[in-house]
């Protein structure tokens, strides 16, 4: 899996996991999976078998830090 690239269905990889503040309704949520060294694949929850993103894993720990910092707000 490289830096950058997309995955067309998203289905093919493993260990999805939603955020617990998600709640049961299903809705509109995020996924991420931790099981890949140096990458995380993104999709969105009503899509499994749709496009996931890759992203590096600096970058996208640096997005989650400035979420939770309230940094676009």
């Amino acid at each position: 899996m490289q830096r950058g690239k997309g995955i067309l269905d998203a289905s093919a990889l493993e260990g999805w996991r939603k955020s617990s503040y998600s709640g049961g309704s299903n809705g509109d949520c995020l996924e991420v999976s931790t099981v890949y060294p140096g990458a995380v694949p993104v999709r969105d929850s009503k899509d499994p078998q749709g496009p996931a993103l890759v992203f590096d894993t600096v970058a996208w720990s640096a997005f989650v830090g400035a979420v939770r910092r309230g940094e676009f707000l």
